[in-house]
C-alpha cells in the first residue's frame, strides 16, 4: 500500500478543514496517510536560567513519517512549509506546498488546485527540486546547547534596550573579520528573498552553491553582503559583553551569551520540493515580488506649462 503524508497548519480552519478532506481523499485511492502539525517542527526557546534546549535534528520527524513515504502535502502558509522541511528533510521525503495563507512565496499551488495537483501526483507525473539547508548549532566550549535545520535563514542580533554588537566571523579557513552591526543573516539562495532581502542583501537564484552574509544596520560603510561557497563552514564569537538572541526560520531561536559560539554548515540534508512544472524563479519574483515588471507609463516627451 503506497504512504503519504499530511501536514497542516492547525491554527488555520480551513487548513484543518483541508487536511481532513485530503486524508479522507487519499484513504478512498488507497493510501496509507500519516498526518501531523507543522507546530511540531517548531523548536523550543532556550531561557538564560536553562540555556540547554537541545532537540536534536532527527527527533523533529513526527511519528508514521519515514523513507516508505512517496510524498506528503503541507497546508499553510510559509512558516508552515519552513516548519515542515525541519520535520521530513532527515527522511528525504518530497513535499507538496499547498498555500493557505497570504504570499506563499515558498508555495507550489493554491487550495483550490489541490484536487487536480493530487492526481497528477499519484500518477508521478511531477518533478523534485532539491534545495539546500544548513545545519545551525549553538555551542559552549564543545556542549551543543541547541541545534536546528534551516532552509531560509540564521539571524543573530541584539537585543532592544542594548547598543550596538561587534561579531567575529570565520568562514572557512579565511582569517577572521570583525563586523559591527545590529546583527547578522546568514541565508541561503532560499532565504534570500526573505529578510535577507528586505535587509539590503542580493536575491540568489536556487540553483547556485553559496550562502551569504548580510549584516544588519552596519556601523561602517565598508560592511555589506558577501556571498560565498557554501562548502566553507561559517563560525560566528559574539564580540560583545551582551547577550544575544538568535532565530532560525523567523520560528525557532535561543540565547546567545559572550562565552558561546554559533556553528553553520551546509547540511547533509535538503529540502525536496515538489515541483507540478519545471520551476522558473525569475517568474515566481514577477508573481510575488514585482520583480522585473515593466515600466507602465514611458512617456516619450515632457510636455513644460
Amino acid at each position: 500500500m503506497p504512504k503519504a503524508g499530511i501536514i497542516y497548519n492547525d491554527i488555520k480552519p480551513i487548513a484543518c478543514r483541508a487536511a481532513i478532506e485530503l486524508q479522507d481523499r487519499l484513504l478512498c485511492s488507497g493510501w496509507q496517510v500519516a498526518v501531523a502539525t507543522g507546530g511540531q517542527g517548531i523548536l523550543g526557546y532556550s531561557e538564560p536560567d536553562r540555556p540547554v534546549c537541545h532537540t536534536s535534528i532527527e527527533s523533529l520527524v513526527p511519528p508514521g513519517f519515514d523513507d516508505s513515504m512517496s510524498f506528503a502535502v503541507v497546508l499553510g502558509g510559509d512558516g508552515t512549509v519552513l516548519a515542515a522541511f525541519r520535520q521530513v528533510a532527515p527522511w528525504g521525503i518530497p513535499l507538496l506546498t499547498v498555500n493557505t495563507g497570504h504570499l506563499g512565496f515558498l508555495t507550489e499551488i493554491y487550495l483550490k488546485q489541490l484536487p487536480q495537483a493530487l492526481e497528477q501526483i499519484m500518477a508521478d507525473e511531477y518533478e523534485v527540486e532539491e534545495r539546500a539547508m544548513l545545519s545551525v548549532r549553538l555551542l559552549r566550549e564543545e556542549q551543543v546547547l541547541w541545534e536546528a535545520l534551516c532552509l531560509n535563514e540564521m539571524v543573530i542580533h541584539r537585543e532592544p534596550l542594548t547598543s550596538m554588537c561587534h561579531f567575529e566571523v570565520v568562514i572557512g579557513g579565511h582569517s577572521p573579520v570583525d563586523v559591527a552591526a545590529d546583527g547578522l543573516i546568514i541565508s541561503t539562495p532560499t532565504g534570500s528573498t526573505a529578510y535577507s532581502l528586505s535587509a539590503g542583501g542580493p536575491v540568489v537564484a536556487p540553483g547556485i552553491p553559496a550562502l551569504q552574509l548580510v549584516p544588519i544596520c552596519p556601523h561602517s560603510l565598508a560592511s555589506r553582503a558577501l556571498v560565498f561557497n557554501d562548502s566553507e563552514p561559517v563560525a560566528i564569537y559574539p564580540a560583545t559583553p551582551n547577550r544575544l538572541v538568535m532565530v532560525v526560520d523567523g520560528n525557532a531561536g535561543c540565547y546567545v551569551l559572550p562565552e558561546d559560539r554559533v556553528e553553520l554548515a551546509r547540511s547533509p540534508y535538503s529540502a525536496r520540493f515538489i515541483r507540478l512544472q519545471s520551476p522558473e524563479f525569475f517568474k515566481i519574483l514577477r508573481e510575488k515580488l514585482g520583480w522585473g515588471l515593466p515600466h507602465i507609463a514611458k512617456p516619450n516627451s515632457v510636455e513644460l506649462p
